[in-house]
């Protein structure tokens, strides 16, 4: 079924007005140092676009090396490395002297092939505008004509005050919690614990910052990516936070600092086997019925659907196909060519 066939999920079960999600894996993945990178992209590379590798020219660039570091950036993003052009970059804040001079080096060579541009510390909406403009700038003077989406981190007592305008913003496609610099704002106030695998779920300032970011994404049609967790040695830690922030706190994608954490992602993101069987058998007689309401279940233990509900299980479908790549459950071939792959 053709994606812009009317009875397609993704054009049936919108309701007007209403903005499509972006299509974005569930898992981030940053890396800074050149070794790291080009081992990240080959990993990327055999595993499928299951998860982005953001190339980190933040904290990844030496000091006063940031420009040099984005000219490396560039080579990446524009070498055969960069398969599935699900690779993005992260520069320093706009406030920062190289921010400006780190597009200068990135841009003309890779704006064309990023999947996206990272801001770090806005301390507002006003700061995600300038940042546009200049991309948008360098962008036209390297004769590329396209809205490079860009993503940015929460992490200023400013920027969650105007979370909602951050959401909103057309260039928008996804906010990030930035869990380590959030805390240090406080200036002690939060105590380290707050950084840790558990104690980010517990502390009510850092629980807060994150459900409104969350709420905020799903409201204006954004994606939702939640922290690092630093304990990359610790899988049982990093699974539970995961779950967590999928299950618990509507997030639907993670940062992952470290090449072990990504599989733990991938998996604590994806939906369960049965989810997925119900949800194709849910979506494949709602399509039949023309998306009009149908009883699903056993004798005895029927249960009406909608599009309410339609619309929950084709989400659950769409997670599966963004994990399939990695392991995640697989969709019948039949469901991905009626769905994925017209």
């Amino acid at each position: 079924m053709p994606i812009d066939d009317p009875l397609h999920p993704s054009r049936a079960l919108l309701d007007a007005g209403e903005a499509s999600l972006p299509d974005l894996p569930v898992c981030d993945h940053y890396c800074g140092v050149e070794a790291r990178m080009r081992k990240s992209l080959q990993l990327q590379a055999e595993l499928g676009p299951a998860f982005d590798v953001t190339l980190d020219g933040e904290d990844g660039a030496p000091v006063g090396g940031e420009v040099e570091h984005a000219q490396l950036i560039a080579e990446l993003v524009d070498s055969p490395l960069n398969a599935h052009g699900r690779v993005g970059a992260r520069v320093v804040p706009v406030d920062h002297p190289a921010f400006e001079p780190m597009l200068e080096a990135l841009l003309p060579r890779a704006g064309a092939r990023l999947a996206y541009l990272m801001i770090p510390k806005p301390d507002g909406v006003a700061d995600i505008a300038r940042a546009a403009t200049a991309v948008d700038n360098v962008l036209a003077r390297a004769g590329i004509t396209r809205a490079l989406p860009l993503h940015a981190l929460v992490e200023t007592h400013g920027a969650l005050r105007e979370v909602e305008a951050l959401a909103a913003h057309p260039r928008i496609e996804s906010l990030s919690f930035g869990l380590m610099d959030f805390v240090s704002a406080h200036r002690g106030a939060i105590p380290q614990s707050a950084m840790g695998a558990e104690g980010q779920f517990e502390h009510p300032l850092v629980l807060r910052a994150k459900l409104e970011i969350a709420a905020a994404c799903h409201g204006h049609g954004k994606v939702p990516s939640h922290c690092v967790v630093t304990e990359f040695k610790d899988t049982g830690a990093l699974q539970a936070a995961a779950e967590k922030a999928s299950r618990q706190l509507g997030y639907l994608r993670m940062w992952s600092i470290h090449p072990d954490q990504i599989r733990p992602i991938l998996d604590a993101f994806a939906p369960s086997v049965a989810e997925v069987d119900q949800a194709i058998e849910i979506i494949t007689a709602a399509r039949a019925a023309h998306w009009a309401p149908i009883r699903h279940g056993h004798r005895g233990r029927e249960q009406l659907h909608d599009r309410a509900s339609y619309r929950y299980f084709w989400q659950v479908l769409q997670r599966a196909h963004r994990t399939s790549f990695a392991g995640g459950p697989q969709l019948p071939a039949e469901v991905r060519l009626a769905f994925f792959d017209a």
